[in-house]
């Protein structure tokens, strides 16, 4: 992953439109059979007899892997499969993912921890069949998949610049032997050098230097290594995986160097970071955030797409996990649903990261969250329409108004709200001028029930296609919160949410200068903070806490999605945290 910002670039719309013609001119194709056999001296393949054909086009194979997945912190976790928490890699997954409309895999590997740390640096063989194991469990179901050298990059490939020849030498035994062991599979596994490469204690010149002696050294072995890695696909990365102009001018340089019409370029994204992570007041899907998608979606399609090299978004996601709250449910799929419409647009593959659940329950098969599954399915053929907010705030007590919320159709049209399987009724339960939708104060005085806290009903948004846009009628009261002592590992502060939902907090010194972990703005990361709704508490994590200046008063202003605020005050004082309600 990589959060650093990303420069804008003017981009140009005749490139764009010309990415996107190709795109559906391939998909047009691949419906139609045009996908060719396994050369003749050489015997369908497991996959290829699965349905997997790889088009002699490049652009089209990399068309034909739309959609994919990443098997994320599986065969990539430290030291071991099941290290960060997933269970051991099934065959019923694949048949999971390829029942669900998947059409290619990424999997991850870390070498290191199974690979000797001195020359030769053998890979342990009990590892290496265990990789082929689950890569050929996931070819023999037709899909593409993709391996790579993954979490090595920063833990020891990173040090290049003070360990140059010992770094070479390791990554180039490393890709011997696995082009060796993987070199009769079928061409629907492609290969990528590094994941996200970067280099300690080094300037840019020196990054892409380091960076092209990797790529082309990659080239060389597994061209080298033979069988059908004479013209395998192969995935060649950006520095960071980024879409910073710079970054992907040097990897076009190199592309162009090695005179190969079987390469694919890769970047990664999660984000706008202000939003990804929801600090500096980055909590909507805002204006900002949806240009640094679509400005960095059109220079890779510029530098690679227009020019006829396909592009792998070998992740996307956000740097926090989609459900932990960080990011609000209905500003997580607005972004969900540009990603994935950006991608195709610009002629990109799209993998989303699943690091552990955050999307398929890899225990239970079971998508965690149907509506998001529905999003990103729907988004590999159309968009979805949205709303300025999932969520309508009713007050738990006194005369209800009527509230407007600002529709975004993204190309649809407008066709009703829906309770259930009964329509509400146009001009009695609301109108519509324009893209402001106004819910009268009758309907949401009946919506609102008793106005309990909380949820009371769920309206949907339904437009001409894609997935409807859930509206959620909440009542509420003002939050309140109560004094608190805790240690520098945790402060549970208790707090009655009365329905509301907290947005963000803000955290100052008595000067107004930023209080925690990032000095360069006052709204610290949501992820310092953890509010639970059901057992009415506010948890204060240790990474703030342990930033905070000794005996210096903090004020934290945690701001709600109502509108209300509730100001705070923390002291820390050695290992002891209080917390004062104002």
């Amino acid at each position: 992953m990589n959060d650093a910002p990303q420069t804008a670039r003017s981009r140009s719309r005749l490139h764009r439109t010309a990415g996107l013609v190709v795109a559906l001119a391939t998909a047009g194709s691949l419906a139609c059979g045009t996908a060719v056999a396994a050369p003749a001296d050489q015997a369908p393949s497991a996959a290829e007899a699965a349905g997997a054909r790889v088009p002699h086009d490049p652009m089209a194979a990399v068309a034909q892997m739309q959609p994919s997945w990443n098997l994320g912190n599986t065969l990539d976790a430290i030291p071991g499969e099941t290290s960060w928490g997933n269970p051991l890699t099934t065959k019923a997954l694949f048949d999971r993912l390829r029942s669900e409309g998947f059409r290619s895999v990424r999997i991850p590997v870390t070498w290191y921890p199974h690979q000797s740390d001195t020359a030769p640096y053998t890979i342990d063989p009990v590892w290496m069949n265990r990789v082929k194991q689950v890569v050929d469990w996931a070819l023999a179901d037709g899909l593409y998949v993709e391996i790579n050298v993954h979490h090595d990059s920063w833990k020891w490939i990173a040090a290049m610049s003070t360990d140059h020849d010992t770094i070479v030498a390791r990554f180039n035994s490393t890709w011997r032997q696995i082009a060796t062991v993987f070199k009769d599979e079928p061409r629907t596994l492609l290969m990528e050098s590094i994941n996200e490469p970067q280099f300690a204690n080094a300037a840019d010149a020196q990054k892409t230097q380091y960076l092209r002696e990797l790529n082309t050294s990659f080239h060389d072995i597994v061209r080298n290594s033979g069988g059908r890695n004479k013209d395998r696909l192969l995935v060649l990365p950006s520095e960071e995986t980024n879409n910073a102009q710079h970054w992907l001018d040097d990897l076009s340089t190199t592309m162009s160097s090695l005179h190969d019409r079987n390469l694919v370029a890769t970047v990664h994204y999660y984000s706008w970071y202000p939003f990804s992570v929801n600090i500096a007041n980055g909590t909507t899907y805002d204006a900002t955030a949806q240009k640094d998608l679509t400005d960095g979606f059109a220079r890779v399609h510029d530098t690679f797409v227009a020019k006829g090299i396909p592009v792998y978004l070998g992740e996307y996601g956000l740097l926090t996990s989609p459900y932990s709250g960080v990011v609000e449910r209905g500003e997580m799929l607005k972004y969900f649903e540009h990603v994935n419409y950006e991608a195709r647009l610009n002629g990109m593959t799209s993998a989303v990261w699943d690091a552990a659940n955050d999307f398929l329950n890899r225990g239970t098969m079971q998508w965690q969250v149907p509506e998001m599954k529905a999003l990103i399915q729907s988004s590999w053929r159309t968009r979805s329409g949205t709303a300025s907010t999932d969520n309508v705030f009713l007050p738990a007590s006194g005369p209800i108004t009527a509230q407007t919320i600002t529709l975004n159709p993204n190309g649809l049209w407008f066709t009703g709200l829906w309770q259930g399987d009964r329509p509400l009724i146009p001009f009695l339960d609301y109108t519509l001028d324009g893209d402001q939708l106004t819910l009268t104060a009758d309907a949401l005085t009946r919506l609102a029930g008793d106005r309990a806290h909380g949820v009371n009903a769920n309206i949907q948004v339904r437009y001409s296609d894609g997935v409807p846009w859930q509206l959620n009628i909440r009542s509420y009261d003002k939050p309140t919160m109560a004094n608190a002592t805790g240690t520098l590992d945790e402060l549970t502060i208790p707090s009655w949410f009365n329905g509301s939902l907290m947005a963000n907090v803000q955290s100052t010194y008595a000067d107004g200068t930023a209080a925690g972990p990032a000095s360069w703005t006052t709204y610290q990361s949501f992820d310092n903070y953890r509010p639970d709704y059901t057992a009415n508490t506010t948890t204060v994590k240790p990474d703030f806490l342990k930033s905070l200046k000794d005996g210096a008063p903090v004020t934290l202003t945690f701001r709600f999605w109502t509108g209300d605020t509730v100001t705070y005050t923390v002291t820390k004082s050695g290992n002891t945290v209080t917390g004062t309600a104002s």
